[in-house]
């Protein structure tokens, strides 16, 4: 973290001190909108929330060591205030950019793999300079503020997170951070009911690249047509990652082992290089050339980076995190989230493990995918019963059916099962795991199906006898 003192805090977001004894302080960790993370010496911005006001908790973040609230009205301990917090939010970002102009931006979008990808990034491009990514999966007009202000005089490299609900989403987001380098992933079908069709995420997504300088880099999957198709909207440099023979930086052999690793060829500028992957699910192959794709067009080395991502680990949680139980049963832990696409992903993965293994598929209903959404289920339900898994736990309502009865009519010999929320899908899967099976947990956000895994595949969890 730059430190600021508060008083230039409020000059680069436009508001006023109050309560402040001494303008001098200085705000010396990152800013948060959650009290019950602050650091000490951090700022507190004050957002409202969908269940609470951000003010209420402004005397607790100082409390806790926050050297100031960033709010909309005095709230009787030191504050900045200003007529839009989150406008505030953004002005910081871009102050703090301002002051560590070596830092090189990347921004990378896609419907699906943005957070895996950027850990993979944040674990290459160190071998060219310090690098700093987005926390967590923060990548809204909220998050990615916020992990700008971690950036510090010693970064070169800040990678961010760009999300989107609808068109112009993106281009806001570069201009609070303006982007060197643009890294766009796919065009799926996450969201595509807040969008209105994959054309419309498109052109969202392609926002990013548009945003780009003349200078600057843009990363296009040439796998994806709606991706390969932003060329023409940059000025930048394009550089294209994929399996074809016309990409830049391509994946040749690809392999998976039993345990669903991915192996592959890193093949670019005339030089090869085996990569040995990690992480579970042969997905991972795109998202590991998009990152060897950001480092190789910075300069890096084919042979270094191939290196670095063979030595990547899985950063955050819920995203095939695979856990083996002492009772043999092998709980992948998928339930961050989930879309047509990523579910198909899973599948695959999930095949790749079962070498002959009992499988238990806890599936939760995608969300945000509009009119199509009974179809879109009904489409994962034939997959499950295409992927050989031998039980099916639908997890919600309407659309969790219509997956359960799709499934259940392509293959009757599948064991279908329904539950209700999160723990009536614990209690059913304690009583049809069996030992040395495996099982995937996956679901939208909002089902909360990571509570599910997570207890899972704790050891006092053991499989149940039928």
């Amino acid at each position: 973290m730059i430190p600021l003192s508060l008083e230039a805090v409020a000059a680069a977001v436009g508001g006023r001190l109050c309560d402040v004894p001494d303008p001098s302080v200085l705000m010396t960790a990152p800013a948060v909108v959650d009290s019950r993370t602050v650091e000490r010496g951090g700022l507190f911005a004050a957002l409202p929330g969908e269940h609470a006001d951000g003010h209420a908790f402004a005397a607790n973040a100082v409390k806790a060591g926050a050297v100031a609230v960033l709010a909309a009205r005095p709230v009787g301990v030191p504050a900045v205030v200003v007529d839009d917090v989150l406008d505030a939010l953004a002005a910081l970002a871009r102050s703090v950019l301002a002051a560590v102009p070596e830092a090189t931006v990347i921004g990378l979008t896609g419907s699906a793999g943005k957070t895996s990808t950027k850990d993979l990034i944040a674990q290459v491009l160190p071998e060219l300079g310090p690098t700093i990514a987005t926390v967590k999966s923060f990548n809204g007009e909220i998050g990615m503020p916020l992990a700008v202000t971690h950036l510090d005089q010693g970064v070169r490299y800040i990678v961010l997170e760009m999300g989107a609900r609808g068109i112009g989403h993106i281009s806001h987001l570069t201009r609070i951070a303006p982007p060197s380098v643009g890294l766009v992933l796919n065009v799926g079908t996450a969201h595509v009911g807040e969008f209105g069709g994959r054309e419309q995420i498109a052109q969202a997504k392609g926002e990013l690249v548009e945003a780009l300088p003349a200078d600057g880099l843009a990363i296009l999957n040439a796998d994806d047509p709606l991706v390969a198709a932003m060329a023409p909207r940059t000025a930048a440099r394009v550089l294209t990652f994929g399996t074809g023979p016309d990409a830049d930086v391509r994946a040749l052999d690809v392999g998976v082992d039993p345990s669903g690793r991915a192996s592959f060829t890193l093949a670019a500028s005339g030089t090869k290089a085996k990569v040995a992957l990690l992480l579970h699910g042969v997905h991972h192959v795109s998202n590991a050339l998009a990152a060897a794709a950001v480092a190789i067009g910075l300069g890096a080395d084919v042979e270094t980076t191939a290196a670095a991502l063979s030595g990547a680990v899985l950063v955050a949680s819920g995203r095939m995190e695979v856990t083996d139980r002492p009772d043999g049963v092998r709980i992948v832990n998928d339930a961050f989230n989930a879309n047509p696409d990523s579910m198909k992903a899973a599948f695959t993965a999930l095949a790749a493990m079962k070498d002959g293994r009992r499988t238990v598929a806890i599936l939760g209903e995608m969300k945000e995918l509009g009119a199509d959404g009974a179809e879109e289920h009904r489409q994962v339900g034939r997959l499950v019963a295409a992927a050989g898994i031998d039980v099916l736990i639908a997890v919600g309502g309407d659309d969790a059916r219509a997956m359960a009865e799709a499934a259940q009519q392509d293959n009757p010999q599948l064991k279908v099962v329904g539950a209700d929320d999160r723990d009536h899908a614990l209690t059913l899967a304690r009583d049809l795991i069996q030992p040395g099976g495996i099982v995937l947990v996956k679901g939208s956000h909002s089902v909360e199906l990571e509570h599910t895994a997570e207890r899972l595949a704790q050891p006092d969890t053991m499989a149940g006898d039928r």
